[in-house]
């Protein structure tokens, strides 16, 4: 097996287990969400749940555009290398700052000011490209709406 080949079959495995966790995490939120017969609520939602599923919702569309990027890179594109590592470093935020919240953790706040502004710089970095990728366009969008949530959190 190429060494290539490798890789690429490693990241679509990692891509894919996340889409799977970030699909259960959406769907086990909704269905907090949801009341139950008889006109009662669940509770099981916590104040850190809109973080959680908008940095979910980030680091899918997050990874689709890395993906994007280093295909775009492979055929020569140079221009998207910026892009490429700041989605990089995006992950790596908003996978810590998703675990954080799903442990309700004291640091969650703390997490949450770095992570506004790795979603701003991503979202920059994404603005350049959104209107040729829709890959771009998409994580642009995430990240502006976990940047809302995360600046929520911080002034709670």
């Amino acid at each position: 097996m190429i060494r290539r080949d490798m890789l690429l079959g490693s990241g679509a495995v990692a891509l894919a287990m996340t889409a799977g966790q970030v699909m259960a995490q959406v769907k086990t939120a909704t269905k907090a969400k949801e009341p139950e017969k008889g006109g009662h609520h669940h509770h099981a939602g916590s104040a850190f749940t809109p973080v959680m599923i908008s940095s979910g919702i980030c680091i899918e569309k997050g990874q689709v555009c890395l993906s994007h990027c280093i295909m775009l890179m492979g055929e020569g594109d140079k221009a998207m290398a910026a892009c490429a590592k700041s989605v990089s470093q995006l992950l790596a935020v908003c996978t810590s700052l998703q675990q954080l919240a799903a442990q309700e953790s004291p640091y969650i706040r703390d997490m949450a000011r770095i992570a506004a502004r790795v979603c701003k710089d991503c979202e920059a970095e994404c603005k350049k490209h959104a209107d040729k990728h829709a890959a771009c366009k998409d994580c642009l969008e995430a990240c502006a709406d976990c940047r809302k949530e995360c600046e929520k959190l911080i002034k709670a």
